[in-house]
């Protein structure tokens, strides 16, 4: 049988690039800022935490963070700690990759009929609206890298603490409980580079604050999401087979050192 005739060697390519689309993709629309209060329709609320207050007001890549979340654990528990250190240092690499380009993007020299042609929409110049949203502050680029990098580093060695101590048990535990520690770092990660290392030199209330705002957030969201993490191992079983789907469980579940017989990755 050709390798790519292999379900087992399909599907992780499927979960891989659905996963670094998701990190890219997250990255680039992270510049905006959006109220959460507004998007539901309901009156603001005024958080106040140490000494800080404000409203609910998060970047817009925390909508599709919770997914890349999913798609972590599902890769965890199938494809095992190189299934995931692999998408993570390619998604890593790609939103590098994609930063670097933007910025070349951005250093080209404007058309002049370009940089006026959206006067009509309210974007009096074209060339400052695109820097402003690609050009996103080296701080914030190296500050949401090593983050996600660390992140997800974490994540894998808690999942499969959990998961020695679970068994194939409570396949929600391990999920959600990698998450809740891997995203505790990521969340104060992020913050602490880009903004209290970086130009902006938050004071630590502000800091704090809004990073355990930030951290709440993405927890309501990954237990929210939770019956979704079971409609994917659903599918996965549907599409795989009920005993090939478990073959993977138990070579991503066993001592790392062992390369796994039917699916090697690297």
């Amino acid at each position: 049988m050709r390798q790519l005739d292999d379900r087992a060697v399909r599907l992780f390519i499927a979960l891989a690039a659905f996963f670094c689309a998701n990190a890219v993709l997250a990255e680039f629309i992270g510049v905006k800022i959006f109220s959460l209060e507004g998007t539901l329709g309901i009156a603001p609320v005024h958080w106040r935490l140490l000494g800080e207050g404000g409203t609910l007001d998060f970047t817009a890549g925390t909508v599709i963070w919770p997914i890349v979340f999913i798609m972590t654990d599902t890769v965890n528990e199938y494809f095992g700690k190189r299934g995931v250190r692999l998408i993570s240092w390619l998604a890593a690499g790609l939103v590098a990759y994609a930063f670097l380009f933007a910025y070349i993007a951005i250093q080209l020299a404007p058309a002049s009929w370009w940089v006026g042609s959206a006067q009509n929409q309210g974007v009096p110049d074209y060339q400052a609206a695109f820097s402003a949203i690609f050009g996103q502050g080296m701080w914030i680029t190296v500050g949401s890298l090593t983050a996600f990098l660390i992140g997800q580093l974490v994540d894998i060695h808690t999942f499969h603490h959990i998961r020695r101590r679970t068994g194939e048990r409570h396949a929600w535990l391990r999920a959600t409980g990698s998450t809740a520690v891997s995203q505790l770092v990521d969340s104060f990660v992020v913050l602490y580079i880009a903004f209290v290392l970086g130009p902006q030199h938050w004071p630590t209330s502000l800091f704090l604050a809004v990073a355990s705002l930030n951290y709440a957030y993405k927890m309501l969201a990954a237990v929210a999401l939770i019956p979704l993490l079971y409609l994917a191992r659903a599918g996965i079983h549907r599409y795989l087979g009920e005993a090939r789907a478990q073959e993977l469980i138990r070579q991503a579940a066993a001592d790392p050192a062992q390369p796994p017989h039917t699916f090697p990755l690297d």
